[in-house]
């Protein structure tokens, strides 16, 4: 009986046959597969335009794709085993979770595939490259504006997308390490998990309000989980909760218009799939790229949501 393991061995198999004679020369057109975490987010399609604008730049053929949404570690796993079966130049990968793709990406390496992380790493040096935001360092940001908004001291939560990419770790552990070690009069009270769905976690929201009725602020560690932070405390009235978000989808920027989420980080995902298909076709080039691409981060709330700098990095 074959498994799901057997399937993506044959796949990768199949990749094998065909990569043994590395990147294309400069004259001919490069392929490169990028493979997000999803499509259901409003960043995701807005590194998608990064992307695309990078390919029409370079001359190259870029494909874009994701999981359903961003619990479907398996099927991110297929698409990564298709993509290798289609004889690609270089890969972009943003890694649903920081292990579970390491066999499939040293397969890649030893084929001579160059694999150039974004958004989220992976626990290995097998990428030539990463384009992402620092989210330990914006985390920490989030932290010392909720600290602010809530006068430094009470209670806070986070409800984080999860606990196995790299964005999920960092923007938790970045938002946590800083609020011990700056604030000791903040307590935070609960870290939930809700898998960047809005639906999960505005119960997941309404769960924490009930458990904790001195809560003070929730910070939300991506835009599902954000939204679904705003939908949770709409929905059970409590009036007071300072929220903090990560992203900046249409619902959010309303959100903060609105006075319901206090304020936000932003990214600059454009400039995430831009660097990526950038570096991808670097390296597939055989030359020298950079190790690590900080595209970086921004704080917007209702007194700079309209300024242009800010403007230029929503994805709304």
């Amino acid at each position: 009986m074959f498994t799901r393991r057997h399937l993506i061995g044959t796949a990768t198999a199949i990749a094998l046959a065909g990569l043994g004679s590395g990147a294309m020369a400069q004259d001919e057109e490069l392929f490169i597969p990028v493979i997000s975490k999803g499509f259901q987010h409003q960043f995701w399609q807005a590194v998608n335009q990064g992307a695309e604008q990078a390919a029409e730049e370079f001359g190259v053929r870029v494909t874009f794709e994701g999981p359903d949404n961003e619990s479907q570690v398996d099927k991110q796993m297929d698409m990564l085993a298709a993509a290798l079966a289609n004889n690609p130049d270089a890969i972009g990968f943003a890694a649903l979770d920081s292990q579970a793709a390491i066999p499939l990406l040293r397969q890649a390496q030893e084929a001579g595939v160059p694999v150039v992380a974004f958004d989220s790493g992976v626990d290995s040096d097998i990428p030539v490259a990463t384009a992402a935001t620092d989210n330990k360092a914006a985390a920490a940001m989030a932290a010392d504006k909720m600290a602010e908004l809530i006068g430094g001291s009470g209670q806070v939560a986070v409800v984080a997308h999860d606990q196995t990419s790299r964005t999920g770790v960092d923007r938790r552990d970045g938002f946590v390490d800083r609020m011990e070690a700056e604030y000791p009069d903040v307590e935070i009270v609960a870290v939930e998990y809700g898998g960047g769905d809005h639906l999960r976690s505005t119960e997941i929201t309404r769960a924490l309000l009930a458990a904790h009725p001195d809560l003070d602020g929730i910070f939300g560690t991506n835009e599902g989980s954000a939204i679904g932070v705003v939908n949770g405390v709409r929905e059970s009235g409590q009036e007071g909760i300072t929220i903090v978000g990560y992203d900046s989808g249409k619902a959010q920027t309303d959100a903060i218009r609105e006075g319901l989420m206090a304020g936000a980080i932003t990214q600059n995902p454009v400039g995430i799939g831009y660097e990526t298909v950038r570096a991808a076709v670097a390296a597939a080039r055989g030359e020298e790229v950079e190790g690590d691409i900080d595209t970086g981060f921004y704080w917007y709330d209702q007194s700079n949501i309209d300024d242009q700098e800010i403007q230029a990095v929503l994805y709304d």
